[in-house]
């Protein structure tokens, strides 16, 4: 089985977990629902439903959430139990480096000339 986010899939989050990431909290039950808040907190930000309306989304506007959803689902998974990396400022880097580009994305999916973008191109 995989996990089942609307907007992401099981490999593009196993992707961006990484090698090094503890199978104690790699569960699909786990992914599904780590992938199920960030796509919750994309709508909430962006004031549209995105899962919702996937069938709708723009190609470039879906490989953008979809990155999202998977570093926001690695992010909790790296958090979750850092034992299986080599240090611990190991796995602190790799979460901040998603923070990063989770920040980036957040802005663009946050501006309301997003949406209008995604919808305009998909008429």
């Amino acid at each position: 089985m995989a996990a089942t986010s609307i907007l992401s899939t099981d490999d593009e989050m196993n992707a961006m977990a990484g090698e090094l990431v503890d199978t104690t909290g790699w569960t699909d039950a786990n992914k599904t629902a780590w992938g199920l808040q960030a796509e919750a907190y994309l709508a909430s930000i962006s004031q549209y439903d995105w899962s919702t309306n996937v069938a709708t989304i723009l190609g470039v506007a879906a490989e953008m959430l979809s990155e999202y959803v998977a570093r926001y689902v690695a992010m909790q998974a790296i958090a979750y139990n850092m034992a299986g990396f080599t240090s611990r400022i190991e796995a602190e880097d790799m979460i901040n480096i998603h923070i990063f580009r989770m920040l980036a994305i957040e802005k663009i999916v946050s501006d309301p000339s997003f949406v209008d973008f995604v919808s305009d191109s998909n008429a």
